[in-house]
């Protein structure tokens, strides 16, 4: 995986992620057989696009899981990245996937870290996440990246687990938690020519 540049990362949780683009994957990664049909039809993370095919815009595969003793998953986002005509380095996020059954981004996922003795529940947040995202604003004559972007729900920082260990206060303005990500290696694409 390493070789083909297929690779994510991590901001420490072990966390999994896997991001793929094409044109026509045919099926969703609710079903069975779809990473298979993934590698065949699309290029993984890491990869180049090929040109779009007339009047088609890329579609993304993403598929995010828990580690096993972590914490639940808050959302994936879609990062896409371009120059635009003035030459100008553009980003645009895109919540592609959201838990609790949430369609608004905006709306925070919640928050159950208790300071107090540095724990957190899964009780908001999905263990899995799973989409097919299409690109609204696809231009087919403009190089682009994208990358997936996965969040945790809100967990303890560290400075909150050593307050509570040492039975030191944690200082005024220090937030008491994080929300721990991955993000995975870009899919790029480039027009002919």
């Amino acid at each position: 995986a390493i070789m083909r540049k297929e690779a994510f990362a991590t901001s420490g949780p072990r966390l999994k992620v896997r991001f793929f683009g094409g044109y026509d994957f045919g099926n969703h990664p609710d079903e069975g057989n779809w990473l298979p049909n993934a590698y065949k039809a699309g290029v993984p993370m890491g990869g180049d696009l090929p040109t779009a095919p007339e009047g088609a815009a890329p579609v993304f595969i993403v598929h995010a899981m828990k580690e096993a003793d972590g914490a639940n998953l808050d959302r994936i986002q879609i990062i896409k990245g371009y120059v635009d005509a003035n030459g100008d380095p553009q980003e645009v996020v895109y919540d592609v996937a959201l838990s609790d059954d949430r369609t608004n981004g905006a709306e925070p996922v919640g928050n159950t870290v208790d300071a107090e003795d540095a724990t957190y529940t899964n009780a908001i947040g999905d263990p899995e996440l799973r989409v097919v995202w299409t690109d609204p604003n696809f231009d087919p004559d403009q190089p682009s990246f994208y990358y997936a972007r996965v969040l945790q729900i809100p967990t303890p920082r560290w400075s909150t687990y050593d307050a509570v260990r040492t039975g030191l206060e944690i200082p005024d303005g220090l937030p008491v938690s994080i929300q721990e990500r991955a993000w995975s290696a870009p899919i790029w694409y480039t027009p002919e020519g």
